[in-house]
């Protein structure tokens, strides 16, 4: 697609799972209006969207971004009103093999333990909540089950649509992350948020947060004109599975964060502060 003199490309970072192609059809396709933007999609697992931002190579001016790495890259970047992954009942899980006999993150004292990445909010939610001791192992979400399964680690946090496929390749719950966290705060879980860089003027902000808000109506309003481009893009073949995580994912914060979701966000960024995650006390705002 040709795109017009007057119109600034804007390479926008987010990933293939179906809640993030869901909300962002309509942006990257131009079903929405956003006048004097072009958003050409750059669609990477999360951790390698988090790296470009904390090692600023390849950063981007619009991305996702763990709420764990945006404690660490808050003076370069702010947090939009749209687009976050974020909810209750939404939380990683740890995983043992079936065959194991693991009730608690308390026996995982000295485990190996796989994790989607290092800037990621599930190893900062493992941090708060599991033993000091755990030996993590980075690898890619998607390599977590089988690396459980095949017994090369002994548990690993899943995310993703992960959530509703461990227990047909053999796995068990340990422990939900999310659960653990809500009964502590009280608050929906704060996984993943929208972000812009903050070279762009806070009124540029303010229009591609309408915009994003716009392309989620548009999805919920009109599914089917998504679905291409969710399929296309998705770990998951299943067409059920695709469907329950755009309903888990995809909710009214989401749309908006609300009062609620600002507090959640600001909890876990000060819980990460507190555990030593990251350092810095600048607002995400």
């Amino acid at each position: 697609m040709e795109i017009p003199e007057t119109t600034a490309l804007m390479l926008t970072g987010f990933s293939p799972c179906p809640n993030d192609t869901f909300m962002f059809d309509g942006l990257v396709h131009r079903r929405v209006p956003c006048p004097g933007y072009f958003f050409e999609p750059v669609m990477e697992d999360i951790e390698q969207l988090n790296l470009r931002a904390v090692t600023g190579e390849g950063a981007l001016s619009l991305t996702k971004l763990s709420v764990a790495t945006l404690g660490r890259v808050a003076d370069r970047y702010r947090v939009l009103d749209a687009g976050a992954a974020l909810g209750r009942g939404v939380g990683p899980l740890v995983v043992c093999s079936a065959t194991r006999m693991v009730d608690s993150l308390d026996e995982l004292a000295g485990a190996r333990v796989a994790i989607p990445g290092k800037h990621t909010t599930a190893n900062l939610l493992l941090r708060i909540f599991g033993p000091r001791d755990i030996q993590p192992i980075l690898m890619r979400f998607d390599e977590i089950m089988d690396a459980v399964a095949e017994g090369r680690v002994d548990a690993g946090v899943v995310i993703h649509e992960s959530r509703f496929t461990y227990a047909a390749r053999g796995l068990a719950r340990i422990a939900d992350l999310g659960e653990s966290w809500e009964r502590d705060t009280g608050l929906p879980l704060p996984l993943g948020v929208i972000c812009t860089h903050r070279d762009l003027e806070p009124d540029e902000s303010e229009a591609i947060t309408a915009a994003l808000a716009a392309s989620i109506d548009l999805a919920w309003k009109e599914p089917a004109l998504s679905w291409d481009f969710i399929r296309a893009h998705s770990q998951e073949l299943s067409e059920e599975v695709c469907r329950k995580h755009i309903e888990l994912y995809v909710n009214d914060y989401s749309r908006s964060l609300g009062d609620e979701g600002r507090a959640a966000l600001e909890t876990l960024i000060a819980r990460g502060r507190a555990v030593g995650f990251f350092e810095g006390s600048h607002s995400i705002w």
